[in-house]
């Protein structure tokens, strides 16, 4: 039986990562599935980075633009629905290949979560009107209560975390519903996945990093993202709009920026989040990092030396 391998390509924004997708896919004759949960939404194409109608027909793309905004979509809902995909590219292809800059959603597929015990809908609901009435700063007074050390964790390393009141609202329920706290249903269980992962990371100096950025934003407001985010400004407080790239122009829009500062504030939260990214895959095991301009033989070749 044919050993399966998920070559899997990571790093921070604007780095490089679908051109190298590309290239593999068309070299190993394999399909891309998108691991970007800002690519997910048919309702968001400039800000996101979509890849271009010419970038989507050189290999078959999934996950991309395939929900609605309106959608609720978790990153298990992801990790349920891809794993059922990759499964089955594998029976057509043993090489395929994943790609994104979404850490948690990357870590969804290649290990998967942990077991959390099933939490009442009432516990639920009575943390949800608590957040809607008292805002984030109960949720996060509440987990700093009923889970200390992760609090902390987050403090330190993840302080967005900190401000998702989606995820925060997760953990509170979980530490109130279950009586135990959230971390401690962490890294108990190993799930198995048919295939075995080769995971690419692709860096570059930070200077370099952070003038790809800016150029990046330069080029999505020269093809119209003032005007994608104005027709998304009256449902600007779905979860899924809670972003980068929109929630600057939503503030320009409510007249408390000017337009020149917002497109400066993108590119500063950009190069931030360009930041975060590389230290959650920094903590990657078993990543090969190559410098974004490594020629692409080079990386083709390390790949196949790694296939049986």
């Amino acid at each position: 039986m044919k050993t399966n391998y998920l070559l899997t390509i990571i790093g921070p924004t604007a780095i490089g990562k679908t051109a190298l997708s590309l290239a593999l896919a068309n070299h190993f004759g394999s399909e891309i599935v998108s691991c970007d949960s800002r690519q997910f939404y048919k309702e968001m194409q400039i800000g996101t980075a979509v890849p271009s109608q010419t970038e989507l027909s050189i290999a078959p793309h999934h996950f991309i633009q395939t929900k609605s905004i309106f959608e609720p979509y978790s990153v298990g809902d992801f990790e349920r629905e891809a794993l059922q995909k990759i499964e089955e590219l594998f029976t057509q292809q043993n090489v395929q290949i994943m790609v994104g800059g979404s850490g948690l959603y990357v870590d969804a597929i290649l290990k998967g979560f942990d077991d959390f015990p099933i939490i009442e809908p009432s516990v639920r609901e009575e943390i949800k009107q608590k957040y809607e009435t008292k805002g984030l700063i109960y949720l996060q007074e509440t987990l700093e209560k009923t889970d200390l050390n992760y609090y902390q964790t987050l403090r330190k390393e993840n302080p967005q975390t900190l401000q998702n009141p989606q995820r925060m609202m997760r953990f509170v329920e979980v530490s109130i519903g279950s009586g135990k706290p959230y971390s401690s249903f962490l890294n108990q269980k190993k799930n198995t996945r048919n295939f075995t992962p080769i995971i690419i990371g692709l860096e570059a100096e930070r200077e370099i990093m952070y003038d790809r950025i800016n150029r990046r934003v330069d080029l999505m407001m020269q093809e119209g993202l003032l005007g994608e985010v104005k027709k998304l400004y009256p449902n600007r407080h779905l979860n899924a709009l809670q972003t980068v790239g929109y929630r600057e122009l939503f503030d320009y829009f409510d007249e408390k920026s000017s337009l020149d500062f917002a497109i400066e504030e993108i590119k500063k939260n950009t190069r931030r989040f360009a930041k975060r990214q590389l230290t959650w895959f920094k903590r990657t095991d078993d990543v090969k990092w190559f410098d974004y301009e490594e020629a692409i033989s080079t990386i083709t070749k390390f790949v196949e030396e790694r296939i049986i």
